[in-house]
């Protein structure tokens, strides 16, 4: 055997070497790889209802968030209404107000101004029934001394 066979067979033996470890991490990988699968799949069954459920409650928020959105934008319109209303209502109490302030004011002073006078007159009634009722007694007393 010469130099030149010599390691042609050592080059060889190495690549048989070579291959043999080549198919034994390749089958590791292999082995790996099935566990991989089988770890997703196992993954992907866990985790599908937890997946439809967050779908769902998301699409419930959604619509939570809609008529949230849609109830606000309806209670802005009455606040603003409301605002306007209460803006005429204002503006029209002032208005009456002025308008009507003279008229109650002289009412109000004849109300208590004619009171008073009543008032007054029965005083003046008063005084006078006990002065007529004083001379009626008088007058009896005397008849009976008499």
């Amino acid at each position: 055997m010469t130099a030149g066979e010599l390691v042609l067979v050592v080059a060889a033996v190495l690549c048989v070497i070579g291959f043999a470890a080549l198919v034994v991490v390749l089958v590791r990988v292999l082995d790996v790889v099935r566990e991989l699968r089988d770890e997703v799949a196992s993954l992907r069954r866990e985790t599908g209802p937890l997946v439809a459920d967050l779908r769902s409650a998301t699409d419930d928020a959604r619509r939570a968030m809609d008529t949230a959105r849609g109830d606000l934008e309806r209670f802005d319109r009455v606040l603003g209404s409301a605002e306007a209303i209460g803006g005429a209502v204002a503006g029209s109490g002032r208005v009456a107000r002025t308008a009507l302030s003279a008229p109650v004011i002289k009412v109000a002073g004849l109300a208590t101004g004619t009171s008073r006078a009543v008032r007054r007159l029965r005083r003046a009634d008063d005084a006078s029934r006990t002065t007529i009722v004083a001379v009626a007694a008088d007058e009896r007393r005397r008849r009976r001394r008499a």
